[in-house]
């Protein structure tokens, strides 16, 4: 009887099922229910939710709610000590095969060390960039994503840039097309001059620093505490090649941004269409152009006003006719015009 329950209410004393809330709820106000009421919900034995009233074996008295609390409090607790337990375990063992990683690694890595690493922690990134700064010689290579440069941000890595610069470093910097607009950034350019060339995008793959094509560093979590220190030559040559690609398609940041060639539209607007005709949800466009969500909103509301568009479904419909929804037409090209508002294609 009581493997048929469990089968039938496979739940604990947190989620209670539908009947069995309802019984335990009618125990609780009247004190006790009939035990005919509970022969539907064994569960409600079983998680000793209800126990026989010792005065007549026919009725069925609760255990007080607040009894209940505590066993579901005392049993979380016994599962987040078993976890700690396992996580100490697990430690322990991760350090044991470190150990044995560092003892075989003169040989199996070379002097350069491990192919890979991961750096947890800022204090450990910035110590490992500061290392990688001073053994640098001829070039870095850098991706920085997001929109316009903070202080902060251009702060932390301003000892290191000045380094680079004072041994004859090339530095290389790919920004998105909104960093632009950031005066911190252009302070920073003209403070290394030379030194440094900068180029833009609508958007740009994740953070990466490239020292000399030997080591490169790459975010390993989202909010940036963790980063892998890569090594490995396949590695290296894969993103030299990528940042190579985006640096070709970028734009000088000394150069003015291509017109869109379609009168009214701005070059933003022409990229936010065309991630909307792609299917892209606002957060999603915002956080690859590097703009706030409402900043992307605004502009896709000018969008909608320059094409004449009264809903989301009509403003890819125009989107399409108007050519916005592919790369962007070529400085050659001529002005597009709109479509007429009062066309009835464009409805």
């Amino acid at each position: 009887m009581a493997g048929h329950g469990a089968d039938e209410h496979p739940h604990g004393a947190d989620r209670l099922c539908e009947a069995g809330d309802r019984v335990y709820s009618r125990a609780v106000r009247r004190g006790r229910v009939p035990r005919r009421d509970a022969e539907p919900v064994p569960c409600l034995l079983e998680l000793a939710l209800l126990h026989p009233d010792p005065d007549d074996m026919d009725w069925l008295v609760p255990t007080s709610p607040q009894e209940v609390m505590t066993r579901l409090l005392r049993g979380m607790h016994d599962e987040v000590s078993a976890s700690q337990r396992r996580v100490g375990s697990a430690v322990a063992a991760v350090e044991w095969y470190a150990g044995l990683g560092r003892q075989v690694r003169p040989a199996a890595s070379g002097a350069e060390g491990p192919a890979i690493r991961v750096l947890d922690g800022l204090a450990r990134i910035q110590a490992a960039m500061d290392e990688a700064t001073q053994a640098c010689t001829t070039e870095v290579l850098t991706v920085q994503p997001g929109g316009i440069r903070r202080e902060a941000e251009l702060s932390e890595g301003l000892h290191r840039a000045l380094a680079l610069r004072g041994r004859g470093v090339r530095m290389r910097d790919l920004y998105t097309h909104v960093a632009r607009h950031g005066q911190g950034l252009l302070n920073y350019l003209e403070l290394m001059g030379d030194a440094v060339e900068a180029r833009t995008l609508d958007e740009v793959i994740d953070r990466l620093i490239l020292f000399d094509r030997r080591v490169a560093f790459i975010p390993a979590n989202s909010d940036r505490t963790m980063a892998l220190e890569l090594r490995h030559p396949a590695l290296i040559e894969y993103l030299v090649t990528v940042f190579e690609r985006l640096w070709r398609l970028a734009i000088p940041l000394t150069a003015p941004l291509p017109d869109t060639g379609i009168e009214g539209i701005s070059h933003r607007e022409q990229s936010i269409a065309a991630l909307l005709a792609e299917g892209h949800q606002d957060a999603v466009i915002a956080e690859r152009l590097g703009i706030s969500v409402r900043t992307c909103r605004a502009h896709i509301a000018r969008l909608s006003e320059t094409l004449g568009a009264a809903s989301r479904t009509q403003l890819g419909v125009r989107i399409a006719q108007a050519g916005l929804d592919g790369p962007p037409p070529s400085a050659a090209s001529p002005s597009l015009s709109l479509p007429d508002r009062g066309s009835r294609t464009a409805r």
